[in-house]
């Protein structure tokens, strides 16, 4: 389903700007008030996790500066490293042409994955087989 706020985006020149308010009313929350995020390393590109945000962990993620994302798990904010210490600072947050998903550009220190592994999407699968194609940063 097509978002008009975002399609008359389109046409727009880089460095144009729109109130950071009306975009975020625009966005595309699911019916648990939840929006995909990716997390990629700002400076490699590497993917490093796909979470979920809802609003105030948006608000929050853009006002701290430090990644907040919503466990579905816990049904509570979660600060990426409260427990680890492996955070991610926020270099970028950007949305994608539909308003239905975001990513957030990090500088990640320490792994991103709980497994200790430097990003989530460790596991390689192809006609028969799923194979672990990295190894943990340190022993879980």
């Amino acid at each position: 389903m097509e978002n008009r706020f975002f399609k008359q985006l389109e046409p727009l020149s880089q460095g144009d700007t729109v109130a950071l308010d009306e975009a975020i009313e625009q966005l595309r929350f699911d019916g648990n008030g939840l929006i995909p995020v990716i997390a990629q390393q700002h400076a490699t590109g590497e993917v490093l996790m796909m979470a979920w945000m809802n609003r105030d962990a948006l608000l929050e993620t853009l006002k701290t500066g430090r990644v907040c994302y919503w466990s579905r798990s816990r049904q509570a904010l979660w600060r990426k490293g409260e427990s680890s210490g492996n955070t991610q600072k926020l270099i970028e947050l950007r949305i994608d042409c539909d308003g239905d998903t975001l990513l957030c550009l990090v500088d990640q220190k320490g792994p991103a994955c709980h497994t200790d592994r430097t990003n989530c999407f460790y596991l390689r699968a192809d006609e028969k087989t799923l194979s672990v194609v990295a190894n943990p940063v340190k022993e879980i």
